[in-house]
């Protein structure tokens, strides 16, 4: 056999072009005889195979709509022959199936610049080209429509005056350098493969000239094989070509070595057994594209069937004129048929774009709605604008709409969102007086709070900057550029003195601070205590303890919390002394009645009073709903078991009525106690 043959035919991968400029003499196919010309029919590059597709989604997308004019659209076979030209120019194309496009819609310009800075660094430049191309497309967009509301906003704060608007935006800097740097990368790349295009095509045009000369020599037989074996393993690894010239020359290249098969006098039974193999490996793609007719991911069997037309014509030779002609109309239908089904697929595209696009036109016709409503309050302003916003991230999330209507729905967005500005903006230009008021205002407390904040008259001079503080969250909004400058001086003064205040009362609070550590080593300590199991004798020792912690002093408000902690310890104590309910309620009562005391805050002795009335009355209604509800059971013995439960229930709430009675009546007296 002339060569072997690769046998794995899953795997081959698509490359991506830049079409460049090479020289091949385009007559090369007229000068052969009109009877040769039938062999090039299995390389789709002279007989049309019936059924048309575009290889393109975009030409798919697009079924249908063709106008007067429009060019015949190219069969399947054509389009991937196209194709297959378009990749054999740069092997690294292939890469980009391997990186899915993604929604760049829906991105921010923030993620479509961190997704750009990625592909630039870490993949190669035309595996790419067209992820950045449509990120550089979604970024320009968002960034324009950016500066024209900038530009609208400046507009109607400086009577309609726009000559000095200038608007920074780093981001964009950030954006364009990667995509510089990407531009710089393929145009070094298109520099690089222009020179080894144009040297591979003269090499292999070279080579087509040897063959024929082989063909059209009078070397033996034998000589005759291996010589075109030769040419034909370097015809393999000649490299990439432009593909503008690709299908002339591997279909003048084939056509010649058919010849050599079909018209030297050939050991028939060296050739009949290449012929065999290379059906046999012919059959083997068949068979794989009818396993891709069942494959549910549509453009990765697309894909394969680019491979598989490559593989067919690059990698495997002819076979006998008996088969070539049905062989080659069998892998012609089967890819018309897997074309008509990524067609269906696409058709469906379509119709989620345009689902996409009643989703759009909704969502635009909302922003219209909210545009005319009259807000007359900076809040209600806010709630618009976050209505606005949630819908902008929609409309970007929608997904794709078709081709044809996409800049008209942008514009329609974009109309819809600028009518929503100038409302926006007329109506804080209105009170852009007021705000300037409200400057001044805060000002004037800054001014002050600053002539305070070193006052060591902590008694007089809290209390006013107290106030200060609370005619501050009085006063409304200011201008924008002014708000964190105003705010961050007047924040600066009061935490001076503040601060200041703090660390006097730290060092006046010194005993308070003692007392909180022997508090907190108290506590390790009362974590080890035990019950000794005797009633009497583990309750002493319980108000013992109480009676130590409080003999240690108060802490300081700010760690007033370590109270909590000796509650939580005294509560488990408590359950498990074997006292009645209301003996270790009160006990726990006045425990926190103490505590309450030494705080000296009398809003939470008052808060504790309303909270204990209100148990009151909750437990006499309780009392009084039971009641009534045996008073409508007519005919109940009191030994009625339901009856009987009804009664245990008051009784437990008249128990819980007497402590919540108790309690209120000891706070009374220390409220008593305390106003004389």
């Amino acid at each position: 056999m002339l060569e072997e043959k690769n046998d794995n035919l899953h795997d081959a991968d698509g490359k991506e072009l830049k079409e460049l400029n090479g020289a091949i003499d385009k007559n090369e196919l007229a000068n052969v005889p009109n009877e040769e010309n039938k062999g090039l029919n299995e390389f789709g590059d002279i007989h049309e195979t019936e059924g048309q597709m575009p290889f393109a989604p975009e030409e798919l997308l697009g079924a249908g709509n063709e106008q007067e004019g429009t060019p015949k659209k190219k069969s399947a076979v054509e389009a991937i022959e196209d194709s297959n030209a378009e990749d054999s120019e740069d092997d690294s194309a292939s890469e980009r199936h391997n990186i899915p496009m993604q929604n760049y819609e829906a991105f921010s310009m923030e993620k479509l610049t961190d997704e750009l800075e990625k592909l630039v660094a870490h993949e190669k430049v035309m595996s790419v080209k067209e992820h950045v191309e449509e990120i550089k497309k979604e970024f320009y967009s968002k960034y324009n429509h950016l500066i024209e509301e900038k530009r609208d906003e400046y507009s109607h704060d400086n009577d309609g005056d726009t000559s000095g608007f200038e608007y920074h935006f780093p981001l964009k800097s950030r954006f364009d350098s990667a995509y510089s740097e990407y531009r710089d990368k393929r145009n070094a790349h298109f520099k690089s493969l222009q020179n080894n295009l144009k040297a591979n095509l003269e090499k292999r045009v070279a080579l087509i000239e040897e063959l024929k000369r082989v063909i059209d020599g009078d070397e033996s037989i034998s000589d005759s094989l291996k010589h075109v074996n030769t040419i034909r393993e370097q015809w393999k690894n000649a490299g990439p070509i432009p593909r503008d010239k690709y299908n002339h020359v591997w279909n003048n290249f084939h056509f010649h070595i058919e010849r050599f098969y079909d018209h030297l006098h050939l050991d028939r039974e060296a050739r009949d057994l290449d012929f065999k193999h290379n059906l046999e490996q012919k059959q083997k793609i068949i068979e794989r594209v009818e396993e891709l007719l069942q494959e549910e991911d549509i453009n990765k069997a697309f894909r394969e069937l680019q491979s598989l037309h490559k593989i067919w014509k690059e990698e495997i030779g002819p076979v006998d004129r008996e088969h070539r002609e049905e062989i080659w109309n069998q892998f012609s239908e089967l890819t018309k048929q897997l074309h008509d089904k990524r067609e269906a697929f696409f058709a469906q595209l379509r119709g989620k774009e345009e689902e996409n696009l009643a989703k759009k036109k909704e969502i635009i016709a909302k922003i219209e709605e909210i545009a005319k409503e009259k807000v007359s309050s900076h809040n209600a302003w806010q709630g618009q604008i976050e209505k606005i916003e949630a819908l902008r991230s929609a409309f970007f999330e929608a997904g794709k709409v078709p081709i044809e209507v996409n800049e008209d729905t942008w514009a329609n967005f974009k109309s819809a969102v600028r009518e929503f500005n100038a409302n926006k903006n007329s109506f804080y230009k209105d009170i852009k007086k007021e705000q300037q008021d409200n400057l001044t205002k805060k000002m004037e407390l800054v001014e002050k709070a600053e002539s305070l904040k070193n006052s060591e008259d902590f008694s007089a001079t809290t209390p006013i900057m107290k106030q200060i503080q609370e005619d501050w969250k009085k006063i409304g909004h200011v201008p924008r550029k002014y708000s964190d400058k105003v705010w961050k001086e007047f924040k600066a003064a009061c935490n001076h003195y503040f601060d200041r205040l703090h660390a006097v009362r730290n060092e006046v609070n010194k005993e308070e601070i003692e007392a909180f550590d022997k508090k907190k080593e108290y506590l390790e300590d009362l974590k080890n205590f035990e019950l000794t199991g005797d009633h009497k004798t583990d309750l002493d020792a319980i108000k013992q303890h109480i009676d130590n912690w409080k003999n240690l002093g108060r802490v300081p408000q700010s760690r007033r919390h370590i109270e909590g902690k000796f509650n939580k310890i005294l509560d488990a104590l408590f359950d498990k002394l074997s006292l009645s309910k209301k003996e270790a309620e009160m006990v726990k009562f006045n425990n926190r009645l103490e505590q309450l005391v030494d705080s000296d805050d009398s809003r939470k002795l008052e808060n504790e009073q309303i909270f204990i009335m209100r148990k009151i009355d909750e437990v006499q209604s309780e009392i009084l709903q039971l009641e009534n509800n045996i008073q409508f059971i007519s005919n109940a013995k009191d030994d009625n078991p339901f009856i009987k439960e009804i009664h245990k229930n008051i009784d437990r709430h008249k128990e819980e009525l007497k402590t919540w009675k108790e309690k209120l009546k000891q706070i009374r007296t220390i409220q008593k106690e305390n106003n004389e």
